[in-house]
């Protein structure tokens, strides 16, 4: 977790940061990824070390069957491993894995309101990553805990599980007071 005060000026709200950033962090996930890495590990093993007398039709789709499942599963993983929230005057963006893809850009001028949520989970969503449900929303979902409830005007809901969701909920909802509804920054 990383709830730490960037480039703040002294006219400013000393009670909040100018930039709020935040993270989840999944280590779980760490485990698929070497799952993923065997897969394909199993898949350069039989293309180079292979004593298949039935022909090469069923070696070769082996082999690429082991590959494409390991590079699936290995680079699917890694994607979200963690996700990062950050939070300035005009705009929440989430970044998701090592390389920030994929990402979310939500300007302040669309968001409705920001809730606290103690309990969110992969199994109310279908699992982790990034996941849409009709009736709940659009959600990213690396672990098991706290996140953000994000109502959007447009009458969608946003939800992101980060580590101490209550204080970002709380700085935006701060400068969501400073906000003109439904203006483009």
């Amino acid at each position: 977790m990383r709830d730490q005060p960037r480039d703040l000026s002294p006219d400013k709200d000393a009670s909040h940061p100018a930039v709020w950033t935040g993270r989840a962090t999944n280590r779980v996930q760490w485990l698929l990824a070497l799952v993923g890495a065997a897969c394909m590990a199993l898949g350069i093993e039989l293309a180079v070390d292979s004593a298949w007398s039935s022909g090469a039709a069923p070696l070769v789709m082996s082999v690429v069957g082991c590959i494409a499942a390991g590079l699936l599963v290995l680079f699917g993983t890694l994607a979200f491993v963690h996700v990062d929230l950050k939070l300035d005057g005009e705009c929440l963006e989430i970044r998701c894995g090592h390389i920030g893809v994929p990402r979310r850009r939500i300007p302040l001028s669309h968001v409705v309101g920001a809730d606290f949520s103690p309990q969110i989970t992969p199994r109310h969503w279908g699992g982790w990553g990034y996941r849409w449900r009709p009736e709940k929303g659009t959600a990213v979902v690396v672990r098991r805990g706290e996140g953000i409830v994000l109502r959007l005007w447009d009458g969608h809901t946003f939800t992101i599980t980060v580590d101490n969701a209550e204080s970002a909920v709380r700085v935006i909802r701060e400068r969501l007071r400073t906000i003109t509804p439904g203006t483009a920054h």
